[in-house]
């Protein structure tokens, strides 16, 4: 029930599709969830309006310009994007949701957007190369696209869930759904869901949010959250299936995370200058909120990071980044280990042979298991480590 499209209107540089467009054939029920930093683009003030009603025909992205930090004129760029969308498509333009990413505090060069819309929504077609174009156009430092799908059954009758994301630098998600009270804590991360199933729009907001709860917001490259994160998910219902009872609704959202997850654990191995992905699993911890803030402060430090980069079993550094938090934490109760392998136990190291441990450490997928030993609780984030290229990533980006 989906079309999707991209081109190229030279807003970045190196020549690759920087305008993406994706569109219901009919009316979709949709939800979104946007950054809760302070500071957030025009775009997702515009959408936040746009998705209050639940209702979508098409998203319209660019990439290469965030569109944050533009006062009133980005404003009206993001309110001009979606008119320009609304006459090629013919539907209003309140259901168009808008989506930038990119360096922050210029302009819109609308001129260019404007052409770029035109041309996709004239590319618009339901192929996997339709699919590829418009994942290639929502990329900025990415080094590849990221997507995920699955099929569940409901009732005996298949439904579909697909998604794409971006997102390599600027990542530390703190998403919430639209209807919820924006908070005040600081990627881009932006992902796009569709599904054939029939779901109102009041389900999909209530199950959207445990879903990128448990993936997105579990997720940290360097903890910043952007000032354009967005995560929306439209439902065409053509396959006429209906996600109303509990039972089909619990499915829906087990299959909703499944994307979600793969798409974050993308994100993160494809972070700037990422040669590995990090999980960290907390677990036995005294609350869930004290598991997720563990298992956060060892996946944000940098010197975790460094030590993943090294391939250094350095396992001083995770205990004492898990002590640094708020949340409930005994050492004397705690076992640490790498790859499956303890290193500390009971608020001392294990015997272990540090050349093993450091060759186990060099798989491109490294988990990092902290059981608290006090509680029943458990999370887990994912990262990357840190690495040189990242520096020089992001020390040249502006200039």
């Amino acid at each position: 029930g989906f079309l999707a499209a991209g081109a190229r209107a030279a807003i970045k540089t190196n020549g690759l599709n920087d305008i993406g467009l994706l569109m219901c054939q009919s009316l979709a029920t949709a939800a979104a969830a946007f950054t809760t930093n302070r500071v957030c683009a025009a775009p997702v003030i515009i959408g936040r309006r746009h998705i209050a009603d639940g209702v979508l025909r098409a998203i319209v992205v660019n990439s290469g310009n965030a569109n944050a930090c533009t006062g009133r004129r980005g404003l009206n760029d993001a309110l001009r994007m979606c008119r320009v969308v609304s006459r090629q498509l013919r539907c209003p333009p309140k259901q168009v949701l808008p989506s930038s990413t990119g360096i922050i505090g210029h302009p819109l060069p609308m001129a260019k957007v404007c052409r770029g819309i035109v041309e996709a929504s004239k590319a618009l077609g339901n192929s996997l190369e339709h699919a590829q174009a418009f994942a290639d156009a929502i990329l900025t430092t990415d080094t590849r696209r990221k997507s995920a799908g699955t099929t569940l059954r409901i009732n005996g009758r298949k439904v579909l869930l697909c998604g794409i994301c971006k997102g390599a630098g600027m990542i530390g998600p703190r998403l919430q759904t639209a209807s919820r009270r924006v908070g005040g804590r600081q990627a881009t991360m932006l992902a796009y869901l569709t599904t054939d199933a029939r779901v109102a729009a009041p389900t999909l907001r209530r199950l959207l949010q445990p879903a990128v709860d448990g993936s997105f917001n579990s997720l940290t490259i360097d903890d910043h959250t952007s000032t354009n994160d967005t995560c929306a998910i439209l439902a065409s219902g053509v396959s006429d299936v209906p996600v109303e009872s509990a039972r089909a609704q619990r499915m829906f959202l087990a299959a909703l995370t499944e994307v979600c997850q793969s798409l974050a654990e993308q994100v993160a191995a494809d972070g700037e200058g990422a040669t590995k992905v990090v999980r960290i699993e907390v677990s036995r911890a005294a609350s869930e909120h004290d598991a997720r803030s563990i298992a956060r402060a060892i996946a944000n430090s940098p010197l975790v990071k460094c030590a993943m980069h090294g391939n250094d079993p350095n396992w001083g550094r995770i205990i004492s980044a898990a002590g640094m938090c708020e949340a409930r934490f005994e050492p004397e109760r705690a076992t640490l280990t790498l790859q499956g392998i303890p290193v500390f136990r009971r608020g001392k190291p294990v015997n272990f042979d540090p050349a093993s441990v450091s060759r186990a450490l060099q798989a491109r997928e490294v988990v990092v298991g902290l059981n608290c030993g006090c509680g029943k609780a458990s999370a887990g984030v994912w990262t990357c480590d840190l690495s040189e290229e990242y520096v020089s990533i992001n020390a040249d980006y502006h200039t």
